[in-house]
């Protein structure tokens, strides 16, 4: 059955066997499955339920209500994983997070990176070395592909012993970069004139949040693929959205990185003015923390500026790449992007004081210096 999950509000392919009654199991499923996101998705089904009563109609048949729900969790508890075959390409800040979870959640995943080393760590955890991108897609029925902008997704696909020599009929391709419209538009058209099926997938997040299997996927394209990815999607993020049509997902993902990163760099705009005026940071932080911009995002980064800590979280190099990609797609919409211009000059700032491979949250010392 096609099954929506209480929580998440994801849906996905649940075989017969795996469902259960939710009332006869409901408390032995809360003994076995301990996570918070499970217990939101108990919340959930209660709320529902009570709207349904206060409606005045009848409770439906809870066959069909899966306490599955947001953890993800069948009646193992623990993901049913696809019994496709999945390839991974791109070991970054990112990607190691979301194969870590893929193989803990039993996915048989073969992986590539451009420096084998990388690849080691996963072999240890069961994962299997491909030699080359189009051998991992000629050994995969899904292959997803995680790397750094536009040049490095299109020479993965485009170059030497690369992804498109390894497609066939039938081969789905998942593009997970952060790149522009116009780069995902041109890697669809190619995988699909060798009979291959394409879906974009990037995701919002972190290297923390991917550690902790909570990204958010943005999807569009082939919605088959999408449902085929179903259960690698609930390895890897607390949730996923389908958006239609190829492109839609790299548009509104450059929107979200924006958005955060001229965040980002409002903050630290702040925190240096609140020094430079002789107010205190940690008060600054204090309050902020308990006003309605509170957030673990904001507490994060902020915690980490002021201990002189930019340990990559999120490359400062790829926050700048996503504003200018934005700020391009503003100028091919005709619509003005003031905002996020003001925060690329900052970022560009920050990367000629050689802050390129430290966290975003570097872009304070652009203030500094």
């Amino acid at each position: 059955h096609f099954v929506k999950f209480f929580g998440t509000e994801d849906h996905a392919w649940i075989k017969v066997e795996q469902l259960k009654p939710y009332h006869p199991h409901k408390e032995e499923m809360i003994k076995i499955n301990k996570g918070k996101r499970f217990q939101q998705a108990v919340d959930a089904v209660e709320d529902f339920l009570k709207k349904k009563e206060k409606q005045g109609g009848k409770e439906q048949d809870t066959r069909s209500t899966s306490i599955q729900a947001a953890d993800s969790t069948a009646i193992n508890g623990s993901i049913t994983p696809t019994d496709k075959r999945i390839g991974f390409l791109g070991l970054g800040l990112m990607g190691s997070g979301i194969v870590s979870n893929l193989l803990k959640m039993g996915h048989v995943v073969t992986v590539w990176n451009r420096t084998v080393e990388k690849c080691d760590l996963f072999i240890q955890e069961g994962a299997r070395l491909g030699r080359t991108p189009a051998e991992v897609v000629s050994m995969c029925d899904i292959t997803f592909s995680c790397v750094s902008d536009p040049k490095a997704a299109r020479d993965l696909v485009l170059g030497p012993s690369g992804v498109l020599q390894g497609i066939r009929p039938g081969k789905c391709y998942v593009e997970m970069s952060t790149v522009d419209p116009e780069t995902i538009t041109e890697l669809s058209q190619v995988i699909s004139s060798r009979g291959g099926r394409f879906l974009e997938a990037p995701v919002a997040g972190s290297q923390q949040v991917s550690n902790e299997g909570m990204l958010v996927i943005l999807a569009a394209g082939d919605r088959t693929v999408y449902e085929d990815c179903s259960s690698c999607f609930q390895a890897m993020g607390k949730t996923s959205f389908f958006l239609g049509e190829v492109g839609n997902a790299a548009r509104m993902m450059l929107i979200l990185n924006m958005v955060q990163g001229s965040f980002m760099a409002t903050i630290a705009e702040g925190l240096t003015l609140a020094q430079a005026t002789g107010q205190s940071q940690h008060t600054f932080l204090d309050i902020l923390s308990q006003g309605q911009m509170a957030s673990t995002f904001v507490d994060q980064k902020c915690q980490n500026i002021l201990q002189g800590n930019f340990k990559p979280d999120y490359y400062l190099k790829h926050i700048q790449k996503d504003l200018r990609l934005a700020i391009s797609m503003g100028d091919t919409a005709n619509h003005p992007t003031p905002m996020a211009a003001a925060a690329n000059e900052v970022y560009k700032r920050a990367k000629a004081l050689d802050q390129s491979d430290n966290d975003m949250s570097a872009v304070y010392r652009a203030y500094i210096h």
